[in-house]
């Protein structure tokens, strides 16, 4: 269907904007994959438009056309300048994570499909079953592309009237915060804002909009203008959104943002990779320094997940855990596997935390770290802290019905969560 991206008849011309600076981190090779019907061309690239030759985006263009990702228009022409609409953002992202095959066949990236959730991966498996990544021959053409898109909670069908609209720079960032979502994580939301509020014209965004803004900037995917203002309400070109979905798909060629330590910020790791997180005090940062010494107290029976250091009986278990916790959801009657301790720390809240699972020899294994962490915490109060916990311990271990109570220690504020029939025990710890 040569009339993919044919702009509505009558539409009035729009207004060519600039290309942004956005040079670094283009693609340069052939690592998307996706094509937009079942034929192939045998003109090259740069003879299907006149009108990408000496552009910025020439080799981006010419790659993605090579990979069936985009199409240009009915007079050869590819517009390069013009606002990208709802529907080819959505084609182009959806055909960004599929294979094609020498047959002209596609399926959808391996390491795509591992990064959906276990329910997304069922939608994929039930639902489109049969996708066959190509645009419908009757009707609305980019319907499946929208359909799939919306299953797998990357944009709301609801909130587009009109899905060949022009895509303003907030519109983008919103497809981008959802597909991230579902696909890696999002970043630390303190750190986020903190980063887009330099941006002069972000509170002329919504409070909505500036949340999608401060993920797509802090993720290296999207950035500003040289004038200081990330352009809210600015539309984005055709050959901007490819360097975006580049960006997106490929980590690499993302732009690295560096944590500044003398603001508190730091690198810690995630399930996907690393994120940037930022501390509310000297002491929570040098808490997380503390988890750190902690698991190694355990050997190799230990992980450091975010801010969250998980404490294991042993390597089996610590494999189960890592292996639930990839896969996603276990499914209905399933019982995921979990860690029998942890501690961890919320930023956020700036709240500290012991979590135990009292099965057999759950304490004698883990009181070191655990002993490790509290007198750092609380000093010269921690041999308090000590008797408490394990007086409320032993009473669990003992059969006792606990309920959930309050203590004060020195400066912190104490409160046990108790689930007895799990025999679990979480310690959140506050500063009073």
């Amino acid at each position: 269907m040569t009339g993919q991206v044919l702009r509505r008849i009558g539409r009035k011309g729009v207004r060519i904007l600039p290309a942004i600076c956005l040079l670094t981190g283009l693609i340069g090779t052939a690592g998307i994959a996706g094509a937009a019907s079942g034929t192939t061309s045998t003109a090259t690239p740069s003879a299907a438009f006149k009108d990408i030759s000496g552009h910025w985006a020439q080799k981006e263009i010419e790659t993605m056309v090579t990979d069936g990702i985009l199409n240009g228009y009915p007079d050869g022409t590819f517009r390069p300048n013009e606002p990208v609409q709802v529907d080819q953002f959505v084609k182009m992202l959806i055909l960004s994570f599929s294979d094609l095959h020498p047959n002209q066949e596609r399926s959808w990236r391996t390491s795509f499909l591992a990064s959906l959730t276990e329910e997304n991966r069922t939608i994929l498996k039930q639902d489109y079953r049969y996708f066959d990544f190509k645009p419908a021959m009757t009707g609305y053409w980019a319907k499946p592309y929208i359909d799939v898109a919306s299953d797998l909670n990357f944009l709301n069908k609801s909130r587009y009237n009109d899905f060949q609209s022009d895509m303003t720079r907030e519109n983008v960032a919103e497809v981008l915060f959802y597909t991230l979502q579902e696909t890696e994580f999002l970043e630390d939301e303190q750190f986020s804002r903190s980063v887009a509020a330099a941006y002069g014209d972000l509170t002329s965004a919504s409070e909505r909009e500036q949340r999608f803004i401060a993920e797509s900037l802090i993720k290296g995917i999207m950035q500003g203008y040289p004038d200081g203002k990330f352009g809210v309400g600015r539309y984005v070109t055709r050959a901007e959104s490819l360097v975006l979905l580049n960006r997106l798909i490929d980590k690499t060629k993302r732009i690295p943002i560096q944590p500044q330590a003398d603001k508190l910020q730091r690198l810690v790791p995630t399930a996907g990779g690393q994120k940037i997180v930022v501390f509310p005090d000297k002491q929570m940062w040098d808490a997380y320094d503390t988890l750190l010494k902690a698991g190694q107290l355990r050997g190799s029976n230990y992980d450091l997940l975010d801010t969250t250091l998980r404490l294991f009986k042993d390597e089996k278990e610590k494999i189960a855990v890592q292996q639930s916790g990839s896969m996603g959801n276990t499914g209905a009657g399933s019982v995921a596997a979990t860690e029998e301790a942890a501690i961890w720390l919320d930023p956020t809240y700036n709240t500290y935390g012991i979590t135990v699972r009292l099965r057999e020899g759950t304490l004698a294994r883990n009181e070191e770290p655990i002993r490790l962490f509290a007198n750092q915490l609380f000093t010269y109060d921690a041999s308090t802290f000590h008797t408490f916990f394990a007086s409320i311990c032993a009473d669990m271990e003992a059969g006792k019905q606990l309920a959930d109570k309050q203590v004060t220690v020195g400066n912190y504020r104490v409160n046990v969560l108790v689930n007895n029939a799990e025999k679990t025990l979480v310690f959140s710890i506050a500063a009073q």
